[in-house]
Parts: C-alpha cells; structure tokens; sequence
C-alpha cells in the first residue's frame, strides 16, 4: 500500500472535510392534517399513521 511521503498541512485537511457536513433534513406539511414531518416518511396524527395524505394505519382501541 502506498503511504505518504511528506505529512499534509492542517489547511489541506480543512480543505477537504469542508463539504463533509450534515445538512438539515428536508420538512414536508402534510396537506390533510397540516403537521410538519420528514419527506417520504410516515408520520402519527391522532393515533393515525398517514403516509401521502392517506390513512394507511389506526391504532387499535384496547
């Protein structure tokens, strides 16, 4: 495996980790209940799972 010869500065290093950040996640309102989640995630509303605007589970009533 080759290894460097010569050590790289700080500043290279900085150069190269600058795009190496987390961005802030993508938020979606959903149009039916008007609560704010992630894209392409489903989210609870009132003991209902809704993904895309559309009931896809209820809670079961014990």
């Amino acid at each position: 495996m080759p290894n460097p010869k010569r050590r790289h500065s700080k500043t290279r290093r900085d150069k190269r980790r600058t795009h190496d950040k987390a961005s802030t996640p993508t938020l979606s309102v959903d149009a039916t209940t008007g609560m704010t989640h992630l894209r392409h995630r489903a989210h609870w509303s009132e003991g209902k799972l809704y993904y895309r605007g559309k009931v896809v589970l209820e809670k079961a009533v014990d």
